[in-house]
């Protein structure tokens, strides 16, 4: 019997990313909130819960983003309902990812390095 490496929540995961990037797109236009893109889904095994991680073109404007997408997730998973193959549709929560922060942080770092002054051993 082949193995399994697709897990069935990994294709949850999938399928919510792609379904909620189009949703909030759609509330981010149509509420006026901040943009803010889906970036990732992570489903718990049980298929209860779903963490939804955004990223905001705007970082400073992530929390009240964040906040907002929560407040929305109800009407989300209805939506969702609807629309998805699923027998139950996991509850949903969103949380901000900082990573690609982060990594604009490092790389801002690198550039700084790599353009300052090099001193050289050996000179007193």
């Amino acid at each position: 019997m082949p193995s399994r490496d697709f897990k069935r929540t990994d294709r949850v995961g999938a399928e919510l990313r792609r379904e909620l990037g189009t949703l909030v797109h759609e509330a981010v236009r149509d509420h006026g909130l901040p943009s803010v893109s889906v970036s990732d889904v992570e489903v718990t095994r049980d298929l209860d819960w779903a963490t939804v991680w955004v990223t905001a073109l705007l970082p400073e404007q992530s929390k009240d983003a964040v906040k907002a997408l929560n407040q929305l997730a109800f009407e989300f998973r209805r939506t969702l309902s609807r629309q998805m193959r699923l027998r139950r549709v996991p509850e949903l929560r969103f949380k901000y990812d900082d990573s690609v922060d982060k990594g604009e942080r490092i790389e801002h770092l690198l550039r700084q390095d790599s353009i300052g002054p090099v001193s050289e051993e050996g000179e007193d």
